[in-house]
């Protein structure tokens, strides 16, 4: 932290995104305690400029190069540094000014700035988990060598860390992982087949981006999150499970040796778990809506049903192979997911093409993280082929 004022100086990788954008409303609320340093955007020009002219941050990146003009322009007489394009998220991400950062740029696009990050020894609040779906063994690795701790965001994996601390010698039977359902729960697949964009981003419980909000109704959110779980917590894939809990009150458990199960519990609020990753190990008040126990009076759970909603299958089989594999699957799912909500493919689909580059992508045992970087490139070239994406 820096000493000179006590701020703990913030960079948000992703900051016009839903996680960034909530985490200025946590920043906004406690200027006492935080300051941003970076902000960065891949193409929402407007939104980052306004951002940097209410925060004052010492740098912006905006990802699109055409928007560069746009954002050097509004903020040239601001003293902010203007960068633009993939490789400056790097250079910026190698700064010495800053003291966290949130991880929150969606997809593989995330992995190369929050890599510099840990190699740097940073603090990072890590709501990008496409970054240890894809190469979770050398990010761990790194963390480890370079004394970088990694807080999760994700409201499931913050909930897991919540339950472990002050359990560091304790053995763990297994990690279960919660999951809403999504906005189709219980259907099957002669009603998946008609289901179009605007129905799978209408999520019951949770306010989320599109790309996140369509992999939690195909359930493969979960599937990613179980192998995010496995590299954060140092699991086994047996120690992992999911169970559809359609309330999203619980936000996972953990199940100890001797059979006892913590839970951390809240309303699906994602400002909460963002606050507690940006000001660990301290709790710092809030305004948001607390949990009334006399008007939760419902939790269920049940199995997932993985014949309708094969994605969670696949990402387990990934899970369970491991190699490569996790790598290819993330980078299937994310063309596919593109196309879909480009309307040019059905929601079924999106299983289909997961499925078949999953198949022909050559696998890798020991990957390297030039194996991934390859890897990633073919699988994406594979998937856009059977879209017949140009």
């Amino acid at each position: 932290m820096n000493e000179a004022n006590q701020k703990k100086r913030i960079a948000i990788f992703g900051s016009t995104g839903s996680i960034g954008t909530q985490a200025l409303d946590v920043v906004r609320a406690h200027s006492e305690i935080f300051e941003v340093e970076i902000l960065t955007a891949q193409a929402n020009a407007e939104l980052l400029i306004s951002q940097a002219l209410e925060f004052m941050p010492n740098a912006v990146v905006i990802g699109n190069e055409e928007k560069f003009k746009e954002v050097k322009e509004a903020l040239s007489d601001k003293g902010i540094k203007v960068f633009c394009g993939e490789k400056a998220l790097e250079e910026v991400a190698d700064f010495d000014t800053y003291d966290l950062m949130l991880a929150a740029i969606v997809g593989f696009a995330g992995l190369r700035p929050t890599l510099k990050a840990v190699e740097k020894g940073k603090t990072v609040a890590l709501a990008n988990k496409e970054t240890l779906v894809v190469a979770g063994d050398i990010v761990m690795q790194k963390a480890v060598e370079n004394r970088a701790p990694i807080i999760p965001v994700d409201s499931e994996h913050s909930a897991v860390f919540q339950c472990l601390l002050g359990e560091a010698r304790n053995p763990i039977n297994k990690v279960i992982l919660t999951a809403s359902g999504g906005p189709f729960l219980g259907k099957k697949p002669n009603f998946l087949v008609n289901v179009k964009r605007d129905h799978a981003l209408q999520h019951p419980n949770w306010s989320m981006g599109a790309k996140i909000s369509v992999d939690s109704a195909t359930l493969m959110n979960k599937g990613l999150e179980m192998i995010e779980a496995k590299w954060l917590f140092n699991l086994k894939p047996k120690q992992i499970e999911v169970v559809i809990h359609p309330q999203s009150i619980i936000h996972s458990m953990v199940e100890f040796a001797d059979g006892s199960v913590k839970a951390q519990l809240g309303l699906p609020d994602m400002k909460l778990p963002i606050q507690y990753a940006l000001s660990f190990p301290q709790r710092i008040n809030n305004d948001f809506p607390k949990l009334n126990f006399k008007k939760a009076n419902a939790l269920t759970f049940e199995e997932p049903d993985l014949r309708t909603f094969r994605n969670l299958g696949l990402a387990m089989d990934a899970l369970h192979k491991g190699g490569n594999l996790p790598c290819i699957l993330n980078a299937a799912n994310e063309i596919a997911v593109w196309a879909f909500l480009k309307n040019r493919i059905g929601f079924l689909d999106i299983t289909a093409v997961v499925e078949r580059t999953m198949e022909v992508i050559p696998f890798i045992e020991n990957p390297s993280l030039e194996d991934y970087f390859y890897s990633d490139g073919e699988a994406r070239n594979f998937a856009a082929t059977l879209l017949q994406i140009e």
